[in-house]
């Protein structure tokens, strides 16, 4: 199911990265008269391999050296030159010998990784940044033309209890690492374009030396907190007949009126199961980057992908099956920043509606005890259930008189 999940997911990453992989497979390589050159690279094959189009490489990869025949005792053993060695190893021709028995340590050299790096400073960056600031932005026009959700009729005085102690600390916990996570992960990604040109290059090293062991560090608090968060409220958040009329009044937007509600609304249901979701994925993916090479995601995504004919839904070629490690962790980054982008968007916005969005919502969360005018105001249905609850355990406690 995971597995299925992930190559769902995995086609927002192939429609916005490799085209020019898929380019390279499709366009023909043409011949290039390398004569001025001696045989060697031309100014025609750099242009090309520029605009990710296909070159005939054959003029490199078959030049890879030997050993020249022996004149005398004297003559120097071997004719290899150290640019023919790398070339040998670039093509997989030469004799590598390596103390690791995982056969990934034999790959010294992995030279496709120029598309993720564009991708990564280009549309990732780009779009990934755009995406936060417009959250922000239309949040704050909305928060103008809105305003603030006041409690109707003000506060009475009188709470209810809303979230036990443990609850508050599963949702702090995820909370707390998830910022630190964020935070981290975009000076990682923007610290070379906007913090270098200001603090300086030992800055920007120092910041992200201790932003990688942060990071590295908090995702396992990240993953245990989602871990609780999932257990003890996932049979809240099962979808029902009162989330329709939620949407029909768009949480309370159309109408004088907000809609009745259990313990959770269908809005905090979309969260919950973006967290749940989206958390997963991101975990998964950041296990894989922490352990290089020995949790493989995208080869098999791939496999199922093309099983599934998906490539041939949009006219691409099928997907690469047969990946380099180092290009199971470019995909994995990639993947892992990306759906990272996408949550950061939407706690944003969970945290507008539980701090300034809505009075008395943090209370939830603060204390764990919100007013009776809130609850029975956005969750009328969960109030009610706990005030009968309170009535029948004082009825049960009262002792009749004698």
């Amino acid at each position: 199911m995971l597995a299925r999940l992930t190559a769902l997911f995995a086609l927002v990453l192939l429609a916005a990265a490799p085209l020019g992989v898929a380019a390279q497979e499709t366009d023909a390589p043409t011949q290039i008269d390398r004569s001025a050159t001696g045989g060697a690279q031309t100014l025609e094959d750099i242009l090309r391999r520029q605009e990710n189009l296909k070159v005939d490489d054959t003029f490199r990869r078959e030049n890879i050296g030997g050993e020249p025949p022996q004149v005398s005792d004297l003559y120097t053993r071997g004719g290899a030159s150290d640019a023919d060695l790398w070339r040998a190893m670039r093509y997989n021709e030469a004799d590598v010998r390596t103390s690791t028995i995982n056969p990934n340590g034999k790959v010294l050299i992995q030279d496709g990784g120029m598309w993720w790096l564009n991708v990564r400073q280009g549309p990732l960056a780009t779009y990934g940044g755009w995406l936060l600031l417009g959250t922000i932005v239309l949040l704050a026009v909305f928060f103008l033309l809105r305003g603030r959700v006041k409690i109707e009729g003000g506060r009475t005085g009188s709470t209810v209890l809303r979230f036990q102690w443990i609850e508050r600390f599963a949702h702090w916990l995820l909370a707390g690492s998830f910022i630190l996570l964020a935070f981290t992960g975009l000076f990682t990604l923007f610290g070379r374009k906007f913090l270098i040109p200001v603090f300086g290059h030992e800055f920007n090293s120092v910041l992200l030396i201790g932003s990688k062991f942060i990071h590295n560090n908090v995702s396992w608090a990240f993953m245990l907190g989602l871990v609780m968060v999932f257990v003890m409220w996932v049979w809240h958040n099962l979808p029902d007949r009162t989330d329709l009329t939620w949407f029909a009044q768009a949480g309370g937007i159309i109408g004088n009126k907000h809609p009745p509600a259990k313990k959770f609304n269908a809005g905090q249901k979309i969260i919950f199961w973006g967290v749940i979701v989206l958390g997963t994925s991101v975990s998964v993916s950041g296990l894989s980057l922490l352990f290089p090479f020995d949790m493989p995601l995208f080869s098999h995504t791939f496999s199922v992908l093309n099983g599934w004919g998906v490539p041939g839904w949009f006219g691409w070629s099928e997907f690469p099956v047969h990946l380099a490690p180092q290009e199971e962790m470019q995909y994995a980054q990639l993947w892992h920043a990306i759906v990272a982008f996408v949550m950061m968007a939407m706690i944003i916005g969970h945290i507008y509606i539980g701090t300034l969005g809505m009075e008395g919502a943090y209370d939830a969360m603060g204390t764990g005890e919100v007013d009776e005018n809130w609850a029975h105001q956005h969750h009328s249905i969960w109030y009610d259930k706990v005030k009968r609850e309170e009535a029948e355990e004082g009825r049960a406690t009262t002792t009749p008189a004698e």
